[in-house]
């Protein structure tokens, strides 16, 4: 299906299943090639295919497009999502998402986790894959800033009491998963990002999971795709 203006309103891309409202605006090129060839987050659908139990609550931090809580909601055995998303573009997009594949069981949270409760600034590129938490020396007026809601990592933990927490937040990983209890967890489903984090950020998050009473899981691991299970 060839892709057409920006609009595309009724038109959808197909992946595993799930439906995809063709925003050319929010997908770009790459991503639509992806998802039109399921080969879209496809080391994390595959575990988390595997890893998910009948009852899961499920803690997603970096929501993205909705491709992981709307495939965690609908073809897992998981019982709920609570997805965090710190991009305000992308929220009104999931949505769509979640209603397009009839997911009434994912809860959308506009929000990032932090030591305690506050605002940080987003910078919103053109790109929804360009936009983070971080300045980039070329950026100039185009780049929107947006302040973004923190919302305190521990009573959030403790008011969904997640049994699963899927991570992708592009190497804040690092300074976030440290310093949440992590032991109430049965596994944790985590994309690294050594190129940004080095050896010694990797370090630092097998250490937070090995405190935890979380061990690295090869079998359901790819990559930097990495699963941790406390129960072997």
């Amino acid at each position: 299906m060839a892709d057409g203006p920006q609009t595309n309103e009724g038109k959808f891309l197909t992946s595993r299943g799930m439906r995809f409202p063709l925003d050319t605006d929010i997908l770009p090129k790459r991503v639509r090639l992806l998802l039109r060839t399921d080969g879209y987050e496809a080391k994390e659908a595959r575990a988390a295919y595997r890893m998910m139990k009948e009852g899961d609550v499920v803690m997603e931090l970096g929501a993205g497009i909705g491709f992981m809580s709307t495939l965690i909601a609908s073809k897992t055995r998981a019982a709920e999502v609570h997805c965090f998303e710190a991009n305000p573009r992308l929220i009104p997009y999931i949505e769509a998402v979640h209603a397009a594949n009839g997911v009434t069981n994912a809860h959308i949270h506009h929000a990032l986790l932090g030591d305690k409760p506050g605002r940080r600034t987003f910078y919103q590129r053109s790109s929804i894959l360009d936009s983070s938490l971080a300045p980039l020396p070329e950026d100039d007026e185009t780049v929107e800033k947006v302040q973004v809601p923190v919302r305190g990592a521990a009573k959030a933990m403790a008011d969904i009491r997640p049994s699963v927490l899927v991570c992708d937040i592009e190497g804040a990983e690092v300074d976030l998963l440290p310093q949440l209890d992590l032991s109430g967890l049965r596994a944790v489903l985590i994309e690294l990002h050594p190129q940004w984090v080095g050896k010694e950020g990797v370090a630092q998050v097998f250490e937070a999971m090995r405190r935890a009473g979380l061990v690295f899981f090869p079998r359901w691991s790819q990559g930097k795709v990495a699963v941790f299970r406390s129960d072997w």
